[in-house]
């Protein structure tokens, strides 16, 4: 053996020597009115809950309507206009380009309406009569924002949004990022049910992802395991957050054309998308088609796919998945 094949040997023998043990990490904690959970595989603790909740703050400040301050609550306090910071900007492109695609079905003005409700930050226990409502939707449509140059402007002083259907997915977005900055490829990020996964694990199988609905009286339920090396899952739904009035439930989701709570068949949505923002922010305006309509605009759309529970006629709880969410599907 000569010195230079002794020398490959001995490369690579301490190449295994000091090969370090890939481990499982897990960061649980409480933001956004939420809970997270963010697991990764790595060989160090590369992450910290420190560093999350630094990212999840720091989003906060710029689009949280319960945060105090913070530069939505500057705008939609403001008479015309605001300076964006880069956050707001993403998320507002996105909210135009989807607004566009859904025909105004997703509006981010819509937080007049969310409030009248007795879904905002103010409390607020009385439902709106007709004319509130006629007098609110005046304020309302995402024609009358302009998005530019780094300012967003209102083109009447009471127009506001609500960015709350899109925001939690961006925010996943952004802890993915910062994952993938910090050189982790294997991960599944969560903010209050909001998924970016990136695989396989170390042992080379699939990430295993539970999707949720609502069984026959309401309960939510893991229905199907979908298997995935990488994308984002959001839910949309109408059987978690609501409202009783009389003998009927008012949904939090707000149609911004009637200015009334969504009344239709659909339950809740689930959305695969390649990134979160995009997956958030199909999910609510899927909810606020009828079935046929929204299967149809997905299956019309590359790297779309929803599971839908949705009541049928004679009142049972029914299910269906697009064609490329069926093959996600293990059980």
């Amino acid at each position: 053996m000569n010195y230079n094949q002794l020398f490959l040997l001995l490369s690579l023998l301490g190449v295994l020597f000091f090969k370090k043990e890939i481990n499982q990490y897990k960061i649980t904690g409480f933001a956004q009115g939420t809970d997270y959970t963010i697991t990764y595989y790595a060989t160090d603790s590369l992450v910290s809950k420190e560093n999350i909740e630094s990212i999840l703050n720091e989003i906060d400040l710029s689009m949280s309507l319960y945060k105090k301050g913070s530069l939505i609550n500057q705008f939609n306090s403001a008479e015309k206009e605001i300076k964006t910071d880069h956050f707001i900007n993403d998320v507002l492109k996105r909210s135009f380009e989807i607004n566009l695609d859904t025909k105004g079905i997703f509006d981010v003005t819509v937080a007049p309406l969310v409030q009248a409700w007795g879904f905002g930050p103010k409390e607020n226990r009385i439902d709106p009569d007709s004319l509130i409502i006629k007098s609110i939707l005046k304020c309302v449509g995402m024609k009358n924002l302009i998005l530019k140059n780094g300012y967003l402007t209102k083109r009447k002083p009471c127009v506001q949004i609500d960015l709350n259907g899109i925001a939690q997915g961006y925010s996943v977005d952004v802890i993915a990022n910062y994952l993938n900055r910090k050189g982790i490829k294997s991960y599944v990020a969560e903010l209050g049910g909001e998924l970016r996964i990136l695989g396989p694990k170390p042992d080379g199988k699939p990430m295993k992802i539970g999707i949720e609905g609502p069984d026959a009286d309401g309960t939510p339920i893991i229905r199907h395991i979908a298997s995935l090396n990488f994308g984002a899952i959001t839910t949309s739904g109408n059987y978690r957050k609501f409202h009783q009035s009389g003998n009927k439930k008012i949904s939090h989701l707000i149609d911004a054309k009637t200015g009334y709570p969504l009344d239709n068949e659909m339950i809740s949505v689930t959305v695969f998308a390649n990134d979160a923002i995009t997956a958030d922010g199909y999910d609510n305006a899927l909810m606020g088609m009828h079935l046929n309509e929204a299967m149809e605009f997905v299956e019309q759309r590359k790297n779309l796919e929803a599971y839908f529970v949705y009541h049928k006629k004679d009142g049972t709880v029914a299910d269906t998945l697009t064609t490329g969410f069926k093959k996600m599907i293990t059980k």
